[in-house]
């Protein structure tokens, strides 16, 4: 059961905008744990099994999961033009940044130097998704499937892909599916059908 007591929604579509714009800010190479955070624990519009359940949505629409998220928390908030102003929140000042970073370190981006601090900025980035990924194993208590069963299909999907080096999209595919079954399963089992 969730608890919706602890929610709050965006006062209106500035709101969602000014909220995205600085989340998409923070975000430098893995934005899952600074989303997690903003979202969930800061704002409070998301649950953190509604997080989960968003945010596994998000991963397998096309696009990028934090621009899938903004459209889906935008849209449900304030229809299509919450939908809009959350995506142009995600989108708009990062990408003047970027294009700003990218014409003032044209010259310098394949120096050793900054090769290193790109590497350096990765393995950060892995550390904060790891993290964030063991914050939301707490979610697996109140899923369908259960604890156990969604640890085991999280460590065969990390085996398949960083092991095995099947490409993603065939693992989704393949686990995605037998995934659904299984919840559906285990849905039909809890309500006693």
């Amino acid at each position: 059961m969730m608890d919706t007591a602890l929610k709050n929604s965006p006062r209106n579509k500035t709101d969602l905008f000014v909220s995205f714009t600085v989340l998409a800010l923070q975000g430098f190479g893995g934005v899952l744990a600074v989303v997690q955070r903003e979202l969930v624990e800061k704002k409070k519009w998301l649950t953190l099994d509604e997080f989960v359940e968003d945010w596994a949505v998000a991963q397998i629409l096309p696009g990028p999961n934090v621009v899938n998220l903004s459209l889906m928390i935008g849209g449900r908030q304030f229809g299509l033009p919450g939908a809009l102003a959350a995506l142009a929140g995600i989108l708009l000042v990062p990408t003047i940044l970027v294009l700003i970073i990218a014409a003032a370190v044209a010259n310098v981006a394949d120096t050793a130097a900054a090769q290193g601090a790109l590497r350096g900025m990765g393995a950060v980035s892995a550390g904060l998704i790891a993290a964030t990924g063991i914050k939301m194993m707490t979610s697996l208590k109140t899923n369908p499937v259960g604890r156990w069963a969604g640890l085991g299909i999280a460590a065969v999907t990390f085996v398949t892909v960083a092991w095995l080096r099947v490409p993603l999209a065939w693992v989704l595919l393949g686990l995605g599916p037998l995934s659904c079954v299984w919840a559906w399963h285990c849905l039909q089992v809890r309500s006693g059908s």
